[in-house]
């Protein structure tokens, strides 16, 4: 009903729009798996590299390979976040729901003993009422600068469990596992930081910002207009905002030809 009442408030050419690519979405991945596999291959290559990079002398790597591997595990953090967002949206695996959510609820622990179930709420208040006082996402109402912005983003998002849970791993690596303190905070401590101000500047600052003219109803949010290989590098194609909200039930790698398409219409 609530995506019925959303096609018939747009115009007939954007109404023939959301219809065609809601439909080709669903029924492509409703014969593949195409977002289980990529949700599988993130969750690997963030496994892979971070059992790598932990275990690496960093005496006897090159000093230029250290910011590349915590740029690297950074990106790979945002996969896990994003990977987690589908899931909220059903797109990681349309067939069973449990195994969708299982999938989100495995990525955001990996990312940082997030409550899977608390986010879903969240980021469905979000998507409801965006840019308005019942949005997790918004600004406090006064201060909208980045930095202060993002200080109230963190903070409603914050919990015990997170940090409770990040202190008995952080604990167990050191005196159990004996891996190093610096690789931990070098490679599992820097990067989901790193990865939160990406998530927040690309994927809340820039696109529900108020812009001069007044946000646009219903949506609130803007879309960054990067091309495709910048677009996936930045945010793994959250900058095209815009769309996502109109066409939530399209996962995060088809965004770009959502954002083409509205292009060419």
């Amino acid at each position: 009903m609530e995506t019925r009442d959303r096609i018939d408030r747009c115009p007939l050419g954007d109404r023939l729009l959301v219809l065609a690519v809601e439909s080709e979405s669903t029924i492509i991945e409703n014969k593949t798996s195409y977002g289980l596999v990529i949700a599988s291959i993130l969750i690997i290559l963030w496994t892979g590299s971070l059992f790598t990079f932990l275990g690496l002398n960093l005496a006897k790597v090159p000093i230029g390979f250290i910011p590349l591997a915590v740029i690297w595990q950074t990106f790979l953090y945002t996969g896990l976040f994003i990977t987690a967002h589908d899931a909220m949206h059903g797109t990681v695996f349309r067939q069973n729901k449990k195994i969708n959510h299982g999938i989100g609820t495995l990525a955001v622990w990996l990312y940082g003993f997030l409550s899977y179930k608390e986010l879903l709420k969240k980021h469905w208040f979000h998507h409801h009422h965006p840019a308005s006082e019942l949005d997790p996402d918004y600004h406090d109402g006064t201060k909208n600068n980045g930095i202060s912005w993002y200080l109230h983003f963190m903070k409603k998002y914050w919990s015990w469990g997170q940090f409770n849970g990040r202190t008995v791993a952080f604990i167990l690596a050191i005196y159990v596992l004996h891996i190093s303190m610096t690789n931990l905070f070098l490679f599992w401590i820097i990067p989901p930081f790193l990865s939160s101000i990406q998530l927040f500047y690309f994927g809340t600052f820039l696109p529900h910002r108020e812009p001069k003219d007044g946000y646009v109803r219903p949506h609130c949010a803007q879309t960054i207009s990067l091309p495709t290989f910048w677009s996936f590098v930045t945010c793994y194609h959250f900058g095209y905002h815009e769309e996502h909200h109109e066409y939530p039930n399209v996962p995060w790698w088809k965004l770009p030809s959502v954002y083409q398409s509205r292009k060419s219409f």
